[in-house]
C-alpha cells in the first residue's frame, strides 16, 4: 500500500502582483522641452524680438497653471492636436528635414488671434518646435484666426 503525501499547511503567499498606473497626462500640468526649437525659417524662433519673447513666455506660464484637460479639451477651439496630414506642405516637409517624419500629429497652442506655438506631445510634455505668427502651419478657414 502506497502512502499518500499530506500537506501540513498551505503555502504562504508573500507577494501580490499589482498593476501600477501613472497619472493620466490630461490631469497633469504642462511641461515644456525647448531643445528642439527651430531657429531657421520657416517658423523659426530667430525672428522674435525681446518684447515678443516675453509675451510668449507669459502666455506659456499662464498655461502652466492649467491641466492639459483644461488646455486641450475645454479650450479645444483654440488649442488642439492636428494630424500631420492636415499641416501645410512646408510644415510636413520641415518635419521630414529634421527627422520627424514619423510624427503622427502636432499640438497647436493659440497665443493670440493668429499666433501659435507648435510642438510634439509626449505624456504631459510638449517639445516645442515652431513659432507660427501668421497661422501658416495649418491655416484656418475661419475669420480672425
Amino acid at each position: 500500500m502506497t502512502k499518500t503525501p499530506t500537506v501540513e499547511r498551505e503555502p504562504t503567499v508573500k507577494k501580490i502582483a499589482k498593476a501600477i498606473h501613472g497619472p493620466n497626462a490630461n490631469d497633469l500640468k504642462p511641461a515644456w522641452r525647448i531643445s528642439s526649437l527651430q531657429m531657421i525659417d520657416p517658423y523659426g524662433w530667430h525672428r522674435i524680438n525681446g518684447v515678443k519673447v516675453r509675451e510668449i513666455r507669459d502666455k506659456l506660464a499662464d498655461f502652466e497653471s492649467m491641466t492639459w484637460n483644461e488646455i486641450l479639451v475645454k479650450g479645444k477651439k483654440q488649442n488642439h492636436t492636428i494630424p500631420r496630414a492636415h499641416l501645410c506642405k512646408a510644415a510636413q516637409d520641415r518635419l521630414t528635414e529634421i527627422g520627424l517624419d514619423d510624427v503622427d500629429a502636432l499640438t497647436s497652442l493659440r497665443l493670440s488671434g493668429k499666433e501659435r506655438v507648435w510642438g510634439i506631445m509626449s505624456h504631459n510634455v510638449l517639445t516645442v518646435l515652431w513659432w507660427d505668427p501668421d497661422h501658416a502651419v495649418c491655416p484656418s478657414l475661419k475669420k480672425h484666426t
